[in-house]
């Protein structure tokens, strides 16, 4: 694999149909995370949103911001990984203006990011060319949005209908010709994944997109089993981290209390000088003593 660091136009010329290899993208949200991550050789870190969900026990991605996610765009950043760290853009940090959305993008890229991702179609453009046009890399993000949630009325599969899937192809066509550089494409049905991929020029990466993108993404902790939900259908969890983290702890609750931790090894012992200079402990001195009754 090559220690190269990936970059924004390495990717952009990354499809499939010219016989580029698949991207893969997995999300982190702190260091150790990070550091598993690029080991792994994932093409893209995604900082994403959904911390809020796998990280911070909140029940959708609304209730993240700006500030929480520079904080774990720094923490991912720390590991210094191959692979590009794109920073989610959390919800109403694009919304009101263009000037905003600037400063927000801003922020995650002093924080560590190489690149922003953001939800929506074509009401995003004036915010994506602004960003764009600040210099700052954006991946757009079509389909299912999640946060969107209140107004698709729940996490459910997008473009169902033949106007909707054309809403979302022009859709991806504007934003792809405003300067996006790749696309999420979640949530929707697999040809219609495959006829958007085919008509742009920068990748697609799926999730709950079927196998024609141009890459995949799946959340860290669902890939690993390390979530509390069921995961979506279209997961496939490759361990199952937290059932061997519980059997893990469990065994060292029993081996304190059984006081079979810390044995004789893993304990730091004094020099004869030292314990000699401390004299006899108190209890052993009491059980050396003669009781009264003698």
């Amino acid at each position: 694999m090559s220690t190269d660091r990936i970059t924004v136009p390495s990717l952009r010329a990354r499809k499939t149909r010219d016989g580029a290899e698949p991207l893969v993208m997995v999300t982190a949200y702190d260091e150790p995370g990070a550091r598993i991550v690029d080991a792994g050789g994932v093409d893209i870190v995604l900082v994403g949103d959904s911390v809020a969900n796998n990280v911070l026990g909140y029940n959708d991605t609304l209730q993240v911001t700006i500030a929480d996610m520079a904080h774990h765009v720094a923490a991912v950043a720390r590991a210094t990984p191959r692979c590009l760290i794109v920073g989610d853009m959390p919800w109403m940090s694009y919304h009101l203006s263009t000037a905003d959305a600037v400063a927000n993008a801003a922020t995650l890229i002093r924080a560590g990011a190489q690149a922003v991702k953001l939800e929506g179609g074509r009401a995003r453009l004036p915010v994506v060319e602004a960003i764009i046009g600040a210099e700052i890399p954006v991946m757009g993000h079509l389909g299912l949005t999640p946060q969107s949630v209140l107004a698709m009325g729940g996490y459910r599969v997008q473009a169902r209908t033949a106007d909707a899937a054309q809403a979302l192809m022009d859709a991806a066509k504007a934003l792809a010709a405003a300067g996006c550089f790749a696309f999420v494409l979640e949530g929707v049905p697999d040809v219609v994944a495959a006829r958007v991929t085919e008509a742009l020029d920068v990748p697609t990466i799926g999730i709950g997109a079927g196998a024609h993108c141009d890459g995949q993404v799946l959340v860290f902790h669902d890939l690993l089993g390390l979530g509390a939900r069921t995961p979506p259908k279209f997961v496939r969890q490759y361990a199952n981290l937290g059932e061997a983290a519980t059997t893990a702890v469990a065994a060292f609750a029993a081996d304190v209390r059984s006081g079979r931790f810390p044995s004789d090894e893993e304990s730091y012992h004094a020099s004869a000088e030292l314990t000699e200079a401390l004299g006899p402990d108190e209890e052993s001195a009491l059980g050396a003593a003669p009781s009264r009754g003698d």
